[in-house]
């Protein structure tokens, strides 16, 4: 939420007098939907909630036609002085991003090492077509004649990290592939959880499947069930 502040804030004090209209159009412009997490759905009601809580001032309504009304803001001091503290905690602090990645990963034993090492090498070939996009991005008219300098700069941060993630992706993949152990050295041929043993299926199991003769539950065949017996 304090980078969606940051941003709005930072935009309406850039452009002010704005509609929100602009504000919006403005951030989908700069693809901050995916890189700072700004859902354009949620923008107007931002705005109105920065205008309640006094860090806004909405200057102007006005109506063309049968279109929606449309608010003008502008920042207030205490906006102001918002700006300023988001604006500088961003800049001085570290901020740890959340990617859902690293929770499947974290499970990695309960991955076949054959897919776990497809999926890897699959997500360097994404991160790869973004890479492409990115550069033909920078190389084109619309970044070079029209976007400050440093949009650049923040484009060259986004591919020296994806550029490492896909580096990372192909190590761990051949790592996989090679059958290493998962497990520290005096902890290897132990049980890390229930049915897994240092990332290799249990015993009588294909990589990956359930025991032979197990079904869905269901004893196998020749057991009788305990309402059986």
């Amino acid at each position: 939420m304090s980078a969606t502040r940051l941003m709005i804030l930072g935009l309406v004090r850039w452009m002010q007098p704005v509609h929100g209209y602009d504000v919006r159009r403005e951030l989908l412009s700069w693809g901050a939907d995916r890189w700072a997490n700004v859902q354009p759905g949620s923008i107007y009601h931002a705005l109105r909630k920065l205008a309640e809580e006094g860090l806004l001032r909405a200057v102007a309504t006005e109506q063309v036609g049968a279109r929606p009304a449309r608010t003008t803001y502008e920042v207030t001091p205490k906006g102001e002085e918002e700006f300023e503290t988001l604006l500088r905690a961003q800049w001085w602090q570290l901020h740890e991003t959340s990617d859902p990645f690293a929770s499947a990963f974290s499970f990695l034993p309960a991955m076949p090492r054959e897919e776990a090492a497809a999926a890897l090498r699959n997500r360097a070939n994404l991160l790869r077509a973004g890479v492409e996009s990115m550069r033909a991005s920078l190389d084109s008219d619309w970044v070079r004649n029209s976007r400050p300098v440093h949009v650049t700069w923040m484009f060259e941060l986004w591919l020296a990290r994806a550029e490492a993630e896909m580096a990372w992706c192909g190590r761990i993949a051949e790592r996989i592939d090679s059958g290493v152990s998962y497990l520290p050295a005096g902890l290897t041929g132990t049980e890390v959880w229930p049915g897994w043993t240092d990332g290799a299926p249990p015993r009588g199991a294909t990589d990956g499947a359930p025991p032979r003769g197990a079904t869905d539950g269901a004893p196998p065949r020749g057991e009788k069930s305990n309402n059986q017996r």
